[in-house]
């Protein structure tokens, strides 16, 4: 098994989710030892909650469950990808959308300043 190397972020490691069929990043979550365990031992990707300081796993209340077809590591094993099955309507987001990953960002120089400037 590898390993993972949760101390670098103070005992979190990022855990990507991408859907398997399709490819899209669902989600972002953290995991710590204790739920990367419970994840391997369920099936279903649990994470660790910073604001709350405790495990959830992903559709306990909304049914949007992220079955783990596979888990893969970075080369420096301090960040897990999931890619999964979703359970229920399929909507991810707490905010009702496929993805969380849906507000467009600037990427050119004069984008960028502009941006910067309105805030």
């Amino acid at each position: 098994m590898e390993w993972i190397d949760f101390e670098k972020m103070d005992g979190l490691a990022p855990g990507i989710v991408q859907d398997a069929r399709t490819g899209e990043v669902l989600m972002l979550g953290f995991l710590n030892a204790t739920s990367y365990a419970k994840t391997l031992e369920t099936g279903y990707v649990t994470f660790w909650s910073r604001t709350r300081q405790t495990l959830w796993t992903k559709g306990e209340t909304s049914g949007n469950r992220l079955r783990v077809v596979s888990a893969l590591t970075d080369c420096d094993s301090d960040a897990l990808l999931f890619r999964v099955e979703v359970e229920g309507d399929g909507l991810v987001c707490h905010e009702g959308t496929v993805s969380c990953f849906t507000r467009p960002l600037p990427l050119t120089a004069d984008s960028r300043q502009e941006a910067t400037r309105a805030q």
